[in-house]
């Protein structure tokens, strides 16, 4: 007798794997190259204030921990929009999720650029992440179901650009406008682009998913929002109270909110586990853990954790780095970073390439081995090192994270069932956010607790913050390990035994 799961695998792989109809080919390039486009454009934003906070606080007279809510409350939006869009993009099409994440993005750009004061532009920060939470999930998951099996590598070297090289390249292209215009040109000049991308889409996407009616669970979105929300929340403020000059008693009242959070994090992540688990057993999870029964799947989102809180935390550590220990200008440490980002866009679609014909392992061990390397050069950094060194060492340490992003992505997503790209997609997208900040507070809180211990024992400033730039890139470094023994476990989905991709 046959095995119904096998059947079910078997039909549902075949059907993956259908060439695309000769009269949806064109219709199919034009909605995913729209899509990229309009995700590179958004999710440039995420990290494009990081530069900008000094002239923030000078002009709209706020102080240091005020302007930081700026770049926290866009990740906190996106950590608590992300879970939702698996919901989303069963329930509704392509056009009209397009069409909205689009318009609140747009929207959220011109607010900022005239806003008049601090809270407004916090505002138009929130309304900008709403936008951008839904258009990753939704570029991933249509490439999902558009793009044949033979293909994806290819087509996700493409969104490999989007999710490594638009965060990269943020501060360097905000280093440069801020070097002869004011913070306001940051949104002026991405207004025309997003208006743009929203016309185009109004007037040739098409809807390409088919829609489900599939019911909401409002706790599972609370408890969403407490989980994923408390821990951004709580590991942004790590880095924080880190860098803070006080004593112990001050320290320890000072805390207390980032502990206060990051409990009622744990707590609301729990819960929602909890709660998917039950939800799933009749296919109304918000947020359907059954990926996870992909051991594939759940080996590439390791890899991924390490990986984007490795870019991440280089992505705040070496500017810092750059400005207080060889007095840099923040254009020159955006153009020296730009070369990096800049190698990750170009390998992005060759990797794609190899992939599709070689599978993940050849490119993900290397990689990884790469990235670990390269973190272990930069633990070698002190206050006489030449830019010269940085330049190199995150040119090499981009070149490893190339070969690592697109094998990943393509590998995890490839590895469930179709049904459950959508949720796939919305993982994917959350785990990016929680290991981003996850890396950014582990860098910085290491670098700060140790350039306050070499203060304390009569280093100089400078002297202090090199070594602990040099402290986080160690643990850094060590933390990379855990790639490198992950990539040798990661498998092409079309070389997994049949039956092997989840969701029953």
């Amino acid at each position: 007798m046959n095995d119904p799961t096998l059947d079910l695998a078997q039909s549902a792989a075949s059907a993956d794997t259908r060439p695309t109809s000769p009269d949806h080919t064109a219709r199919n390039k034009r909605v995913i190259w729209l899509l990229l486009s309009a995700s590179f454009v958004v999710i440039l934003n995420e990290t494009i204030m990081g530069v900008a906070l000094r002239e923030l606080m000078l002009d709209l007279d706020i102080d240091a921990r005020a302007a930081q809510w700026l770049t926290t409350a866009f990740m906190l939006t996106m950590a608590i929009v992300i879970p939702i869009t698996g919901f989303l993009l069963q329930r509704f099409n392509t056009r009209p999720i397009f069409i909205t994440a689009m318009s609140l993005f747009s929207t959220g750009t011109l607010l900022a650029a005239v806003s008049p004061g601090f809270e407004v532009l916090l505002g138009a920060r929130v309304i900008q992440a709403t936008g951008t939470a839904v258009m990753l999930p939704l570029l991933m998951t249509t490439i999902m179901t558009l793009v044949p099996v033979a293909q994806r590598g290819k087509t996700m070297g493409n969104v490999s650009i989007v999710i490594s090289v638009a965060p990269a390249i943020g501060p360097t292209i905000s280093g440069i406008i801020l070097d002869t215009l004011t913070w306001r040109w940051m949104f002026w000049l991405v207004l025309p682009i997003a208006l743009t991308m929203l016309y185009i889409g109004y007037r040739r996407v098409e809807n390409v998913t088919e829609p489900e009616r599939v019911p909401l669970d409002v706790l599972s979105v609370i408890l969403s929002a407490f989980g994923f929300g408390g821990l951004i929340y709580g590991l942004s403020r790590i880095g924080e109270h880190g860098a803070a000059d006080a004593n112990a008693a001050e320290q320890a009242v000072a805390a207390m909110p980032m502990w206060i959070a990051l409990g009622v994090g744990v707590i609301g992540l729990g819960s929602f586990i909890w709660r998917q688990l039950m939800l799933q057993r009749t296919d109304r999870a918000l947020l359907d853990l059954r990926t996870f029964r992909s051991a594939n799947f759940s080996v590439s989102i390791l890899v991924m954790v390490v990986s984007m809180a490795a870019l991440f935390g280089t992505i705040i550590l070496l500017p810092i780095y750059m400005q207080q220990v060889l007095l840099l200008e923040p254009l020159q440490t955006g153009l020296l970073l730009l070369p990096g980002g800049l190698l990750m866009g170009l390998l992005a679609p060759f990797v794609g390439r190899l992939y599709d014909r070689f599978g993940p392992m050849p490119l993900l061990v290397p990689g990884s081995m790469i990235v670990s390397a390269a973190l272990w050069t930069l633990t070698m950094v002190n206050e006489s090192t030449s830019p010269m060194f940085l330049l190199g060492a995150h040119l090499v340490l981009s070149l490893g994270l190339a070969l690592l992003f697109t094998p990943l992505f393509t590998s995890a997503l490839g590895s469930v069932r179709p049904h459950l790209y959508s949720h796939a997609s919305a993982t994917v997208g959350t785990v990016q956010q929680v290991a981003g900040a996850a890396g950014t507070a582990l860098f910085v809180t290491i670098m700060a607790s140790t350039s306050a211990t070499l203060a304390s024992a009569g280093e100089s400033n400078v002297s202090a913050v090199a070594g602990g730039v040099h402290s986080a890139f160690l643990a850094g470094a060590i933390i990379s390990l855990l790639a490198v023994v992950g990539s040798f476990f990661v498998r092409k989905p079309a070389d997994l035994p049949e039956g092997m991709p989840v969701g029953h």
